[in-house]
């Protein structure tokens, strides 16, 4: 595969408004009951997604459908994909 089809075409924070965007408008209705440490992968151009126990599933199932895909992952129950450091709970 050409590794210049998966370069970024967006900055990093376009990527992320929009992937938020679409996440929130379009895809948080329709994750009821899905393990909340399960990964969202979206292509952030056409607002297809995959959803899988793994990031490399959600990536790998993405890329197949549409290889030059621009992807903004995220977890089904986080903002984020991994977090880093202490984290507190709260009942």
């Amino acid at each position: 595969m050409d590794t210049l089809r998966r370069r970024p075409r967006y900055s990093s924070e376009e990527t992320a408004r929009r992937g938020e965007e679409i996440f929130e408008r379009d895809i948080r209705p329709h994750l009821a009951g899905k393990d909340d440490r399960w990964f969202v992968a979206i292509d952030i151009e056409t607002g297809d997604y995959e959803v899988a126990p793994s990031e490399l599933a959600a990536t790998d199932a993405m890329f197949a459908r549409h290889p030059d895909a621009q992807i903004w992952m995220r977890r089904v129950g986080s903002r984020y994909v991994y977090r880093f450091g202490h984290h507190r709970k709260t009942a």
